[in-house]
Order: structure tokens, then sequence, then C-alpha cells
């Protein structure tokens, strides 16, 4: 839904980005054991429920764990393929890494060998929704969840050339409820 004032000029954009629950580390794929060589994954991949951030876990045995950069590809919002080199694990430690681009489909997820065959990586969903608009700098006025207006405002990254690197996180935590964001455009 568009406003525009009595010049015509300004306009407040309201855009629904859906009903996004919190996101879990297994959400696009469950936990993978590494096989002492990379794997390249293409079945058994769950797309977002709406167009947001993924997440990689490294877990099992935590020695096995290696520095490794999982890549992630796909599509954004508007179906163009997408591609993201997520940060690199820590060694030796079990933790999660934390993309930022917004992905509408997952296609296929590249694993580096780990250390040793203890090590797992699981793929899940973030809190960074994606905007379906590419935006030169940070015009978002608002963001409400299930109809609450935000106290405070989200976390809003912006990008004139990717419309997959235009994010917004909003500062409670996704639980279901409808999410609106107004932006001037």
């Amino acid at each position: 839904m568009a406003y525009q004032n009595s010049s015509g000029r300004s306009r407040i954009l309201s855009e629904s980005l859906g009903s996004p629950a919190l996101g879990t580390t297994t959400a696009v794929h469950a936990a993978v054991t590494d096989n002492g060589s990379q794997q390249v994954v293409t079945t058994g991949i769950t797309d977002p429920v709406v167009p947001r951030n993924v997440t990689a876990t490294a877990g099992g045995t935590a020695g096995d764990i290696k520095a490794i950069q999982v890549v992630v590809a796909g599509t954004n919002v508007y179906g163009e393929a997408i591609t993201e080199t997520l940060p690199a694990f820590t060694v030796d430690t079990a933790g999660t890494v934390v993309g930022s681009k917004a992905f509408a489909t997952v296609t296929s997820i590249t694993i580096p060998a780990h250390d040793g065959t203890g090590a797992t990586t699981a793929i899940g969903t973030g809190a960074k929704l994606g905007l379906p608009v590419k935006l030169t700098r940070n015009t978002v006025v608002y963001a409400f969840l299930g109809g609450v207006r935000e106290s405070t405002a989200p976390t809003v990254a912006v990008s004139s050339s990717a419309v997959e690197s235009n994010t917004v996180s909003l500062n409670s935590a996704l639980d279901g409820s409808a999410v609106v964001v107004d932006y001037y455009k």
C-alpha cells in the first residue's frame, strides 16, 4: 500500500514480510556428518518460509571442527541466483555463524571437510528478514510484529545493487506473528 502527499513526491510503503517464526539451526537442512571430503548437498533442503538470512551450525565432536566456510546457493526474492560464503567456524568449537543475505530459496549447500568425521554442520535460518526492494539508505520508519509497533527501531541493512542485501531485524523475537515494515521509497 503506497501513500503520497499532496506534492506526489513522498511515498510511504507498507510491506508485509509474512509471519516468520524464530529461526532454528536446522530449519533449512538437518546436521550433515562430515565424511572427510567436501560435500555438496542438494536434497533434503527446506526453503525458508519467507526470504531471510541463513546460518550454519558446527556440532558433534568439538576437536573435529575446522575453521571452514560453508557456501550457500539459492535465489533472492526476485528469483535471481545468489550465493553467500558464510563466516568461518571457530576451530575446535561448536557454534553458529550467521549470514547476511536474504534467501527465498536454497538450492545447494557446499560444506568443506572438517578435521574429523565427528563434526557435523546444520543449516538454519536467522532473524534478518529480506526486504523486497533495493534501498540506497535506511528509510524504514516503523516495524510491526503481530500488529504492534516495535518501540525500538529495527536494524536495517541496505544495498542499492543487491536486493538480497536489504534486510531488517526486529528488536523483538520473531514468533510466527505477522511482520509489517513501513518505509519511504
